[in-house]
């Protein structure tokens, strides 16, 4: 599940690793974002429902397949928000709420001015998206989901800084794993270090989404 603004391209990598591992990959466009209909962007809201339409389809498609989910930044908020249960789910640079995240963007520019300017800016959201963004926060709804889950994190983000991830993992249930990635800033893991992605990530799954016959 691809990032804000991205489309289902920027999983291509991914999808390509782990069918050089035999795992079966869905890709697809989140609403407004790549050949997806949609007039805006909702950061999660909408999103949400992609990611359990997507996640639904699979479970009807192949009812005798683990299913495992890796989300991205937006795309991690979505699998969250929509309380999917995966048999694993891999979570990189997500938010834990959407106040807080445009707190952090406003403030990366507009230094500690951003962090007054943040509620005037997410007021809006309700007018002009029909929603309030009080809703989008993974982590009230992050300890539903029964699910192994491995975190990644940049501890140079500053869009999902660290300390939202560890807020995440601490309410997050077991077993969960937590990978801090040195160096990397709001980037795409895989990008920023392959090597190291991919083994962590094919360890992860192939550990949660092995058959009981294996």
């Amino acid at each position: 599940m691809h990032g804000v603004r991205a489309n289902r391209l920027e999983m291509l990598g991914r999808a390509r690793f782990l069918h050089r591992h035999g795992m079966a990959v869905l890709l697809f466009d989140f609403q407004a974002h790549g050949e997806s209909s949609g007039a805006h962007i909702t950061f999660g809201y909408l999103e949400a429902l992609d990611a359990r339409a997507a996640f639904e389809f699979l479970r009807r498609k192949t009812p005798a397949e683990r299913i495992g989910v890796i989300g991205v930044s937006l795309g991690g908020a979505a699998a969250v928000l929509a309380e999917l249960q995966p048999d694993a789910m891999v979570l990189e640079a997500v938010y834990a709420s959407f106040s807080k995240a445009v707190e952090n963007r406003l403030t990366m520019r507009l230094g500690t001015l951003g962090r007054y300017l943040e509620p005037l800016l997410t007021w809006q959201m309700r007018p002009r998206l029909g929603f309030d963004p009080e809703v989008l926060q993974p982590v009230e709804h992050i300890a539903r989901l029964h699910a192994p889950v491995l975190f990644l994190a940049g501890d140079a983000d500053r869009h999902a800084p660290l300390n939202e991830t560890q807020l995440l993992y601490e309410r997050a249930h077991e077993p969960k794993e937590l990978w801090v990635i040195a160096g990397a800033q709001h980037v795409d893991f895989h990008r920023f270090a392959p090597e190291a992605y991919e083994r962590r990530i094919v360890d992860f799954l192939r550990l949660h989404l092995k058959t009981l016959t294996e």
